[in-house]
């Protein structure tokens, strides 16, 4: 066996070891961290504050939507049971021309009324929501539909059939 030297730390201390450098070194991505870490940041609130206004304008297209709905429930109910105030909702003949001896079949609506009479007549009316009926007319003639609330308003309308 051979013999090795005796080499205790304060040789090692005093021969390899090198100079403690003034300022340690970094490496690379220790330099670019602190500037990938505001990125992170600014990327993580731009995608919140995408999110937050894609919300935004979910809940307030929901919040038209709903109001469109509650505004047409609204309209279909004052079509259906009136708005309080006399009016027609229907006054049409299946045709508008017709030959002697043929008969036309007229239909009316009208809501908040308490008396419908037609000129020249044709048959007692009644107020109703909707009600048909027939006419023959031997020349062309102006049908006059009127309405009665009962409390002095009235409301009319006219309807021609031509004979031809």
């Amino acid at each position: 066996m051979i013999p090795l030297p005796l080499v205790t730390v304060e040789d090692m201390a005093l021969t390899d070891a090198p100079a403690p450098p003034d300022h340690p070194s970094r490496s690379p991505l220790a330099a670019i961290l602190p500037y990938t870490s505001v990125a992170v940041v600014i990327a993580a609130l731009y995608v919140a504050w995408t999110f937050y206004s894609r919300h935004e304008a979910e809940v307030k297209a929901r919040q038209a939507l709903a109001q469109q709905q509650a505004d047409h429930r609204q309209r279909e109910a004052q079509t259906i049971f009136g708005s309080g105030g006399l009016s027609f909702r229907t006054w049409s003949a299946d045709k508008g021309v017709v030959r002697p001896g043929e008969t036309a079949h007229i239909c009316y609506g009208i809501v908040d009324a308490k008396s419908v009479r037609i000129d020249p007549p044709v048959q007692q009316l009644k107020p109703s929501y909707l009600h048909c009926f027939d006419v023959q007319p031997k020349q062309t003639t102006t049908y006059t539909i009127t309405a009665d609330d009962g409390a002095g308003h009235t409301a009319s309308q006219h309807l021609t059939i031509q004979v031809r």
